[in-house]
């Protein structure tokens, strides 16, 4: 095997604090890019495809091009925020950090707004919330990702473990938060605490009850998809449950996960062996070269649990609320996270129940959602004293001059769903029935940015 072989302090630096040890807030929302008329997605070449997009993006804002094949699947704005594609022609808009959640939902509302207008300028419409919710699968049209191919390719050869990473990678939306560990003892307490809620998180926040523009009982849609896509790799994260998880630990994860694909030096991607990325260390590829740094770092971005672990904490479990509500996603999980108090109490709260409770709550939220039990208890009491310790912690970063007092409105929408029952999904399926009348225009209208 040609080249120097990673050692245990080279998986560790992938862990390694990235923003100089700051707790900042990151937002990354995706979002279909719809026919305002129809509901069904943009198509990535034509005049109103993807592709015209995000060469207006580069136009108009400037940035830097993102690539696969000499296809252009994204761009790298001049302050590092990113607008980037999913599989299926999903826009996904990443913040830059922001030292806290009231700077952060102020950027990512400028953002969406802005990209918002631009679109309209190609008769599309941005549409954020848990999934794309008119097309069907087989009228998906895949953007020409290489790495997408050897994605579904891989997913089809899991038989029925991988039978929905369709679903996922064509229509599925979420909002997801990026927070930051800053010590050891630190990303034990976040991590441990972050897993432990995040099934009742999930149930509190479903919200894609339709799919090719039907109703069908499930309340998350997207919930359900990620339920059939690779179970070595998705959900819960094993050792993130125990009370001392350490970084070692997750490396030792994740060495036991095959890689899915990896790029050469030419930057095409290629598919990965099949087999463990500890024994990739050992054997090297097909080549006979060995893995790097970037293989591994590519490695962790292809683990989708609740938490993604690298140099930060992304928060990936629940759907993506309506446009309006995107602000109580990042001050639901700040508030936990970023104060010790809240963080402490939400683990004793949580931290009692099993990998078989949080399994079986997973597999049963997609249909029943805030009725949804963990363990043996039913969620809807849990997510009400999670709410509760959300805004003591989001009120003590106030006192302390980290954000601004509004912040603590973000969350009256979820104090809305707990006191109520009605969840956003069932909300949306309310309108749908009710005075949309089962139009994908009055949705989207509705709906959109």
């Amino acid at each position: 095997m040609s080249g120097p072989a990673l050692g245990r302090d080279e998986l560790r630096s992938a862990f390694l604090p990235g923003r100089a040890g700051r707790e900042l807030v990151g937002i990354e929302v995706e979002c279909g890019l719809v026919d305002p008329a129809t509901g069904l997605a943009a198509r990535y070449f034509g005049p109103r495809g993807v592709l015209a997009v995000l060469e207006a993006v580069l136009d108009r804002w400037g940035g830097e091009r993102q690539e696969d094949a000499g296809r252009l699947t994204g761009v790298t704005l001049p302050d590092g925020s990113q607008i980037t594609l999913e599989h299926g022609g999903q826009i996904e808009y990443s913040s830059t950090p922001a030292p806290g959640v009231g700077k952060a939902v102020d950027d990512i509302r400028a953002a969406l707004e802005r990209l918002a207008e631009l679109v309209g300028r190609f008769g599309l419409a941005l549409l954020p919330g848990g999934n794309v919710p008119f097309d069907r699968l087989q009228d998906v049209s895949w953007v020409p990702m290489t790495r997408g191919a050897i994605m579904r390719d891989y997913f089809a050869r899991l038989g029925a473990g991988g039978r929905r990473a369709l679903h996922v990678m064509a229509q599925s939306l979420s909002t997801q938060v990026t927070l930051d560990h800053v010590s050891p003892a630190d990303f034990t307490e976040k991590l441990r605490m972050q897993m432990a809620a995040a099934p009742v998180v999930s149930a509190l926040l479903v919200n894609s009850p339709l799919q090719d523009g039907r109703s069908d009982g499930l309340l998350s849609h997207r919930s359900w998809a990620w339920l059939k896509m690779d179970p070595r790799r998705i959900g819960v994260l094993p050792p993130a449950l125990r009370p001392d998880v350490s970084i070692d630990d997750v490396i030792d994860w994740a060495l036991g996960v095959p890689l899915i694909y990896y790029r050469t030096a030419d930057g095409r991607y290629r598919p990965g062996p099949d087999r463990p990325f500890a024994d990739l260390m050992a054997e090297g590829f097909e080549d006979g070269s060995a893995p790097t740094l970037a293989h591994w770092a590519g490695h962790l971005s292809q683990i989708w649990t609740n938490t993604r672990v690298r140099s930060t904490l992304e928060l990936r479990a629940a759907d993506g609320p309506p446009y309006s509500c995107i602000p109580a996603v990042p001050a639901l999980w700040a508030g936990l996270s970023y104060d010790s108090e809240s963080r402490t109490a939400a683990w004793e709260l949580l931290g009692g129940y099993s990998q078989h409770d949080h399994r079986s709550a997973l597999a049963t939220l997609p249909r029943l959602g805030l009725d949804t039990r963990l363990g043996n208890d039913p969620v809807r009491p849990l997510a009400t004293e999670l709410l509760r310790l959300a805004r003591v912690g989001l009120a003590a970063r106030i006192a302390e001059g980290l954000e601004p007092p509004h912040v603590l409105t973000y969350l009256d929408p979820l104090d809305e769903i707990v006191a109520t029952g009605q969840t956003f999904a069932q909300q949306a399926l309310r309108r749908w029935q009710g005075d949309l009348r089962g139009d994908p225009a009055g949705y989207v209208a509705a709906y959109r940015v």
